[in-house]
C-alpha cells in the first residue's frame, strides 16, 4: 500500500504542477491585460484547487505511515526534511492557495479576481516548488 500511495503522490505531483502553472500564468496575463474573468478561468482555478487539496489529503496518508517521518531522529536531514520541512512548506502553500481562491471568488471585479489568484497561487507555486523533494536536493527522491 505505501508504495502505491508514494508513486500517486509523486506522479498527481506532476498534474498539480502543470495546473497550477498555467492558473498563474493565466491569472497574471488577464490582470496585466485588464482582461475579464471567464467561466474558463474559474474552473482552472477550481481544478487547480481540487488538484492541491487531493494532493494534501494523500501526502497527509503518507505523514501518518510513511518510515521518512520519524522526529525523534530530526539531526538526520532526510528525516528532517520529510518531517518537517516538506509538511510545512506544502501546508503553507495549500493554504495560500485556498485563500487566494477564496479571496477571488467573493471579489466583486474580474482584475480583483485575477490579481488575488497572481498573488496567492504564485506564492504557493513558489513555496511547492522550493519543498518538493527532488532528486537532485534530496537522496532518495526520484522524479516518479
Amino acid at each position: 500500500m505505501y508504495p502505491g500511495l508514494v508513486h500517486a503522490h509523486s506522479g498527481l505531483r506532476w498534474i498539480a504542477l502543470v495546473l497550477l502553472i498555467a492558473a498563474v500564468f493565466t491569472a497574471i496575463g488577464k490582470w496585466q491585460g485588464r482582461s475579464g474573468y471567464t467561466d474558463g478561468n474559474r474552473k482552472l482555478y477550481l481544478f487547480t484547487l481540487i488538484s492541491v487539496h487531493t494532493q494534501l489529503i494523500l501526502g497527509f496518508v503518507l505523514f501518518f505511515i510513511s518510515p521518512k517521518v520519524n522526529f525523534s531522529l530530526l539531526s538526520d536531514k532526510l528525516y528532517r526534511f520529510y518531517s518537517v520541512e516538506h509538511t510545512t512548506g506544502m501546508l503553507i502553500a495549500i493554504i495560500l492557495i485556498t485563500i487566494g481562491y477564496s479571496r477571488s471568488k467573493r471579489a466583486t471585479d474580474a482584475v480583483t479576481k485575477q490579481r488575488l489568484v497572481s498573488i496567492f497561487y504564485g506564492l504557493g507555486l513558489l513555496l511547492i516548488l522550493v519543498s518538493i523533494p527532488w532528486p537532485f536536493r534530496i537522496i532518495g527522491a526520484n522524479w516518479f
